[in-house]
């Protein structure tokens, strides 16, 4: 307030309030640098995350492979992370996630965000996908409480496919040996379900933030990461 009284009294010479100015101007380049620098040092502790949503059988996993092959992320499937603590011999969460995958229900959340920081802390990159979660509304308050301070969401790539498309990708999974239990019409009933009732409205919360990225999934794998690639370049 000082500068700007200067600037404004009538006898203060032409020259004078030239080199206010620009004095002014080049302070307030350098906060702005500053405020910068805070902001990248700030971000890069954080984990960076993408969330890679899609009913059953939209091929979250296999374009998951892909990114991680062409851009090196690491995928983290919350599926994946709860079957691998369902076989652990001991496991004190084996019984009950074994309970929630065969009824097609989802896991509590406090479980779920416990196993991917775990993962996250264990790995030496920064960069990864999240694939199959959040879920629900449960789900995404229980990550913002636990996670949301520790981690740069930077988009929610969502694979749009028919559930008719998905089941019978799952099916023929299921008949290939797939070796997961869900895989049967029962389970997959329950899943899409599931998915319909609870994931969907996550997505939309997701895209009144202007933070998710639609792909077409009934296409080839090779179609689809097509669309994938430009997102991580």
């Amino acid at each position: 307030s000082e500068w700007v009284d200067l600037l404004t009294v009538s006898d203060l010479p032409a020259s004078w309030a030239v080199r206010l100015c620009y004095y002014l101007q080049h302070r307030c380049m350098l906060v702005k640098r500053l405020l910068r620098g805070l902001q990248s040092a700030i971000m890069s502790d954080k984990y960076n995350v993408a969330f890679v949503l899609g009913g059953p059988g939209a091929g979250k996993g296999t374009q998951c492979e892909k990114i991680v092959k062409e851009f090196g992320y690491v995928h983290l499937s919350a599926g994946d992370l709860l079957r691998e603590e369902r076989a652990k011999p001991g496991s004190e969460f084996g019984d009950m996630i074994e309970e929630h995958i065969k009824n097609g229900t989802i896991v509590p959340v406090e479980i779920t965000c416990s196993l991917l920081e775990r993962a996250m802390k264990n790995s030496e990159k920064n960069d990864f996908l999240i694939d199959g979660f959040p879920r629900n509304q449960n789900n995404l308050e229980g990550w913002n409480k636990q996670m949301g301070e520790k981690v740069n969401l930077k988009f929610v790539l969502f694979f749009n496919c028919p559930l008719e498309v998905c089941t019978q990708r799952c099916l023929d999974r299921g008949a290939a040996g797939s070796g997961r239990s869900d895989d049967n019409m029962e389970s997959l009933k329950k899943r899409f379900d599931t998915y319909m009732n609870a994931t969907m409205p996550i997505i939309e919360h997701y895209e009144a933030l202007n933070l998710v990225q639609t792909i077409d999934a009934t296409r080839s794998p090779e179609e689809v990461f097509e669309d994938v690639k430009p997102l991580f370049s």
